[in-house]
């Protein structure tokens, strides 16, 4: 459904949220495998830290203040005249249960999870522009399948996110510009230590890193690992809801 994308080398890739975790894992696999990277985050030492490790061009931004993003896409132009991929990866989670809810980590979930999504698409879409072969890859999640315990904050952003990479799909590839969606499981990041539930199937960062860039060297949109456990979530999805609730309860003790 896509271009596959299987020789890195001299790609040039924006990764926005790429500081840690899988972010992280996939700068240092791209680096690896000869593409040049951009790296947008908050400025801090590990941000840094990883510029040093990968030869990276940092391009700091928060990815919730206005105009932030079109300020590193400028930055961009001017050093690379366009990029080839750009990768969403920016994500705020904070566990919380319908009956407390707080608005303020709400208000962070939306503006990160989603509103950061859309600044970044618009202000990568110019520099994606008439590249062969060029791709959005947004990084959601399976929770947003269906409705999860705590996560009521955090699963509808990624409910939109998905509904948002399949409407850019259907407006973009026409154009040439590829769309891929990342639906992981758990993954052992700073986000999920924050959980104190068991997660079944928890990966690492840099497993996680390379299930993407196996998705997109098979060119596909939909891309969700470890398979073991998105398959029994997406199976979920199209459960009736007099099985889906019961069975969900049942199964996280929540």
């Amino acid at each position: 459904m896509n271009v596959p994308v299987r020789d890195w080398h001299g790609r040039r890739v924006w990764l926005i949220g790429g500081s840690s975790g899988i972010g992280a894992a996939l700068a240092e696999a791209l680096h690896a495998r000869g593409a040049e990277i951009a790296l947008s985050a908050r400025p801090s030492p590990r941000l840094d830290g990883l510029v040093e490790r990968t030869s990276a061009l940092a391009v700091p931004c928060d990815v919730t203040e206005h105009g932030a993003l079109e300020g590193a896409a400028a930055v961009l132009r001017e050093a690379w005249n366009g990029v080839d991929h750009m990768f969403y990866l920016a994500a705020h989670y904070a566990p919380m249960r319908g009956y407390e809810l707080d608005l303020d980590q709400v208000r962070a979930s939306v503006e990160t999870n989603l509103l950061g999504a859309y600044a970044s698409v618009a202000a990568a879409l110019p520099l994606l522009e008439g590249r062969a072969g060029a791709s959005l890859v947004l990084v959601a999640s399976v929770a947003g399948y269906r409705g999860l315990p705590t996560a009521v904050a955090y699963g509808p952003t990624k409910a939109a996110l998905i509904n948002l990479a399949e409407t850019l799909y259907l407006d973009l590839e026409p154009r040439g510009i590829g769309v891929h969606l990342v639906n992981p499981g758990f993954v052992r990041t700073p986000l999920t230590d924050r959980n104190d539930f068991a997660m079944p199937a928890l990966i690492e960062p840099e497993d996680a890193a390379e299930g993407i860039l196996a998705g997109l060297a098979r060119g596909r949109f939909a891309i969700a690992f470890p398979r073991r456990f998105t398959a029994w979530m997406r199976l979920l999805r199209h459960l009736p809801d007099r099985l889906y609730f019961p069975l969900v309860h049942k199964a996280t003790g929540l």
